[in-house]
């Protein structure tokens, strides 16, 4: 019997997302028969190393979320160790992370962005930076944690923002239209991008709030969008995965623009996830099943194409 830990929870700002996802997958792993554990991960390196090595599993289930978990700095201790882990390596995880050096990488690809710069936070206080709409973001978080949006009318945009002041800001144009979503399986046998998902919030956009309350977002998968369109975004989620050398599970999540008639010129990528979550409300396992693929089967396709950067 394989054994798998299953490493959660961390340091970063989607904590509770990330111990929501390890519960639900160290659940589905038991289920399918792999013998688990789980840590919830602190800042102590030495005291991680010492848990892993005292559990001696075969592969480390990564179900962490967010800076310093995600970024490539885990998967670099988890390379020293030499444990096989699932999800993507110490480059594709840094470079994910950092969404203006996405953007490049995208961009290279042939792949549509938003225009976008990178600021300081007293430069986003101090006046409009282009145009309203526009998205600020920051530049290395995820979950849509600290992102706001410049309407126009709005009077005060950035009231609820709590951006600390030598955090890197990007602020892009906002791009009107529909809010998608595309999981990519990506392991031995290839990738493949599992299926289209339009996500309508009851209000807003899809924020933090949005995406991890039950009932304040509809899931449409498969997303109600021409043929052409959903092949369009599919292939374009597979060429992020690629460009940013993704190994695993990545979802990568889109912008159309169907109100300027549309057309797979109007398809916009934001960013792309290294570890999307894994919880109930989650959007890979959502699509796994569309496909017929079980949440157990999932997380073991998961561990069977787990690996170490080489």
């Amino acid at each position: 019997m394989k054994r798998v830990t299953v490493l959660m929870g961390g340091p970063s700002a989607e904590r509770d997302v990330s111990l929501a996802s390890g519960t639900n997958c160290a659940a589905a792993l038991a289920e399918a028969g792999y013998q688990v554990s789980t840590i919830d991960v602190g800042r102590d390196l030495k005291a991680l190393i010492a848990a892993i090595e005292a559990q001696k599993p075969d592969v480390l289930f990564n179900a962490l979320h967010g800076r310093w978990v995600e970024d490539g700095n885990i998967q670099g201790v988890l390379n020293f160790i030499g444990i096989p882990y699932t999800h993507s390596g110490v480059m594709a995880s840094a470079i994910a992370m950092d969404k203006p050096m996405a953007k490049r990488i995208f961009a290279a690809a042939g792949l549509r962005c938003p225009e976008g710069v990178i600021l300081d936070k007293a430069s986003v206080l101090r006046g409009d930076i282009m145009a309203r709409p526009y998205v600020v973001k920051p530049a290395n978080e995820g979950s849509s944690v600290g992102v706001c949006i410049a309407r126009i009318g709005d009077n005060n945009p950035f009231a609820e923002a709590r951006w600390s002041d030598d955090m890197p800001l990007l602020v892009e144009r906002f791009i009107a239209g529909r809010e998608l979503t595309v999981g990519v399986m990506g392991g031995k046998d290839g990738d493949r991008a599992m299926a289209v998902t339009e996500l309508r919030p009851h209000a807003g956009f899809y924020d933090y709030a949005n995406k991890y309350t039950e009932g304040k977002t509809v899931h449409l998968c498969p997303a109600p969008l021409p043929d052409e369109i959903a092949a369009e975004v599919m292939r374009m989620a597979v060429v992020a995965h690629q460009a940013l050398g993704c190994r695993g599970i990545s979802r990568s999540d889109f912008r159309y623009d169907d109100t300027a008639g549309g057309g797979i010129d109007q398809l916009y990528i934001l960013e792309t996830n290294t570890q999307p979550g894994m919880t109930a409300l989650s959007l890979v396992p959502e699509q796994a099943r569309h496909l017929g693929i079980s949440y157990p089967e999932l997380v073991s396709w998961m561990v069977e194409n787990a690996a170490c950067d080489h």
